[in-house]
């Protein structure tokens, strides 16, 4: 069955049945009836309980097998050991959608009866929304499901919510900040219907311009990944997810029965599916609303006009911060703010009309800037003066907004002062007019803006995929798993990097020392001997490493010191021999590496390498399907990638043959299931046309 063959069905019903419906106020199943039928829910509402009667001038049925008509959706709030009982009673009589509103499931331990449900149900055609979860709402067909206090008003922004407290608090807050909301859905515990799903019904959904993610924790990253590449084509998408740190990450799995991955694996991953992520619900509110009614940028040039020079330096640095591009034509500044500037001003972007400045001044100024061709938007920041005509400050500025909305040009207001001005800021934020209380806040908004746009003019979503030998790499691992391992010999990686076409110094495994003598005259001199065994892995521990061998003697007495250091160091340890390898000349030495997220699927990552990493963790990471234009990017965001570039002199290194390397490790990755973990360093990178050697490599694999 197609997973979002129902999904539409799910927010927009022709009817619903209502389990555990209650004829009492106060109780879930009194909310949810009185909130569908308040709604103006125009479908068919049918409330079951066995006790029968009556709730809200609608009867009662005994059960939903009772009814005896189709039913899109049905809301379950009975204890959760009743569940399965009403779920089956739904499933059998062809429920579409089942919404569990009940907790007690996976996020308390109880997994084996939150499966048993879903399993039976998708066995039947049916879906499961939760358990743990507060409901539905879609503006679209007038449809609230929800047992929230607070009544919903119509807008523009969708939200996706894994928690259910919080989603409720988010409804009220909604409510407090005047932002119309198009569909709200609470997820809970995910055990079959996920964000994916409803991305698919919310990204369609002609209400929606705005979509808000509150995430926890992922379970099905790759479908997720490729949803939100979808949504964000078409309409922003601003995530909040909480698990940053190590107890938080810990709270998130306990609360919802999902384990939060890797932090900044999830911050590359959704930057680079164009996702903003806020720092907190009160950015992603500001912005939400923000990016639900302003206007697309004409271009990337944006004016900030204050009257103080301290917050104009503020502006300027926020600007900065969140990606607004300053226009600086100092010609066309002076010409056009000269009227309305002293002498002792600055007609300089930010552009300062001083503390003097008026409602007037400010009137002329923000005219001019809606008015310009070359001036795409504006930051208007203004602090309280004893000159200024305070009771001109709120028509001041709604005047000039709307010359802006006209102009289709956005704007945003910061303004700073005491009782009158935080009044002003409360009233305009009614009508939906961008105003803030802070500079940061207010231009973290136009950031906001034209970050969203700024991707979409700029995305690469193509998929590069490397040409590699992926029967040559499962004969590989076919050997390691027969032999009971779940890593790769030195050289079992050494051949996984050959039919990858990734560069690897010359090696051979010598079998004794007269073979490793001939190994080594074959290669050519210096040369590094390692020790093989697969009871050695960290082999300079062992004393299982020479470096720099220069000549036949060197190799007899590095071979026998080997194989003595390491009997000493395991004397059980099962030795295939010795590994002779090219000495690799040095160079600027990075790591490249993939590996299978238990949340977001298959990744790849880069950066400084050699013996520093886990010091220096100077690297980025990506979904492993990539272009090589977004390869480039993720090397480019290390802070060691001027090394690269050439500095002191040094000339410009090969940086095509690392973005190759990253490539072919994602496709690895990609395209060999049995692959968890791929580690190749260090890459040592010579200079420009020189190429790369993959000197050391790690995989573990899984049957």
């Amino acid at each position: 069955m197609k997973r979002e063959s129902h999904i539409r069905s799910l927010f927009e019903p022709r009817s619903v049945a209502v389990i555990g419906a209650s004829a009492k106020p106060g109780k879930i199943g009194y909310s949810v009836v009185r909130n569908i039928v308040q709604g103006g829910f125009k479908g068919k509402i049918f409330p079951v309980n066995p006790q029968g009667g009556e709730i809200l001038g609608l009867p009662v049925h005994a059960s939903v097998a009772a009814i005896g008509e189709p039913i899109d959706v049905a809301s379950v709030i009975v204890p959760a050991k009743l569940a399965f009982s009403a779920v089956k009673d739904c499933a059998d009589s062809g429920v579409k959608n089942i919404q569990i509103i009940t907790s007690g499931f996976s996020e308390i331990g109880e997994v084996e009866l939150e499966r048993r449900i879903v399993d039976y149900a998708r066995s039947r055609g049916a879906r499961i929304l939760g358990p743990n979860i507060f409901g539905v709402f879609s503006a679209t067909s007038h449809f609230n499901s929800t047992f929230s206090a607070s009544a919903i008003t119509p807008g523009r922004v969708a939200i996706l919510t894994q928690s259910g407290a919080l989603g409720i608090a988010m409804i009220g807050k909604t409510a407090v900040e005047n932002m119309g909301l198009s569909t709200i859905v609470s997820i809970g515990n995910k055990a079959d219907i996920d964000e994916a799903d409803c991305l698919e019904y919310v990204m369609e959904q002609e209400e929606t311009r705005v979509i808000l993610m509150y995430i926890e924790g992922v379970k099905d990253g790759e479908r997720l990944i490729e949803r939100v590449r979808g949504a964000t084509w078409k309409k922003p998408v601003v995530v909040v997810k909480s698990g940053r740190s190590r107890r938080g990450a810990l709270a998130a799995a306990s609360h919802t029965g999902s384990l939060a991955g890797s932090d900044e694996i999830f911050d590359a991953v959704m930057k680079q599916c164009g996702v903003m992520r806020a720092e907190s619900l009160q950015e992603a509110f500001d912005w939400c609303k923000f990016l639900a009614n302003a206007p697309e940028p004409k271009g990337t040039s944006g004016v900030i006009v204050t009257n103080g020079g301290g917050v104009g330096v503020l502006a300027t640095d926020a600007c900065e911060k969140y990606g607004v591009e300053l226009y600086d034509d100092q010609g066309a500044l002076k010409e056009v703010f000269a009227p309305v500037t002293p002498d002792f001003g600055s007609t300089k972007n930010p552009v300062d009309i001083t503390g003097g400045a008026n409602s007037a001044a400010y009137n002329l100024a923000l005219s001019a800037t809606a008015a310009h061709p070359a001036m795409h938007c504006t930051m208007a920041l203004y602090c309280e003066t004893a000159t200024f005509d305070s009771e001109n400050l709120v028509p001041m500025l709604r005047a000039t907004y709307d010359a802006h909305d006209k102009a289709g040009k956005p704007v945003v207001y910061a303004v700073v002062g005491g009782a009158p001005v935080e009044d002003a800021i409360v009233t305009l934020r009614k009508e939906n007019i961008p105003v803030y209380g802070d500079t940061y806040s207010a231009i973290s908004c136009m950031g906001s803006l034209h970050r969203y746009h700024r991707f979409n003019r700029e995305r690469d979503d193509q998929i590069d995929l490397a040409d590699i030998d992926v029967a040559a790499i499962d004969a590989v691992i076919d050997g390691a798993l027969a032999d009971g391992r779940g890593f790769l010999l030195a050289n079992e990686g050494q051949s996984v990097m050959r039919a990858a076409g990734i560069p690897i110094p010359g090696a051979a495994i010598a079998k004794g020392m007269d073979d490793a003598v001939a190994q080594a005259r074959a290669i050519g001199y210096p040369v590094v001997m390692k020790v093989v065994s697969r009871d050695i892995l960290h082999k300079s521990d062992a004393g299982g490493v020479a470096l720099d061998i220069e000549n036949d003697g060197e190799v007899v007495d590095a071979y026998q010191a080997i194989m003595r250091n390491c009997r000493a160091y395991k004397p059980d340890a099962i030795i295939d021999g010795i590994e002779i390898c090219e000495m690799v000349a040095k160079g600027t030495e990075l790591i490249v590496g993939a590996r299978r997220d238990p949340q977001m699927g298959p990744i790849v990552m880069c950066g400084l390498g050699g013996i520093y990493v886990e010091v220096m963790k100077d690297v980025s990471f990506r979904a492993a399907a990539l272009s090589r234009g977004e390869a480039l990017k993720m090397l480019s965001e290390i802070r060691s990638y001027a090394l690269l570039l050439g500095v002191r002199g040094e000339d410009q290194k090969d940086i095509a043959p690392v973005v190759d390397t990253i490539i072919k490790a994602a496709t690895i990755i990609r395209s060999v299931s049995r692959i968890t973990d791929i580690e190749i360093n260090p890459v040592v990178v010579y200079e420009k046309g020189m190429g790369i050697k993959a000197v050391d490599v790690r995989i573990l694999v899984r049957k």
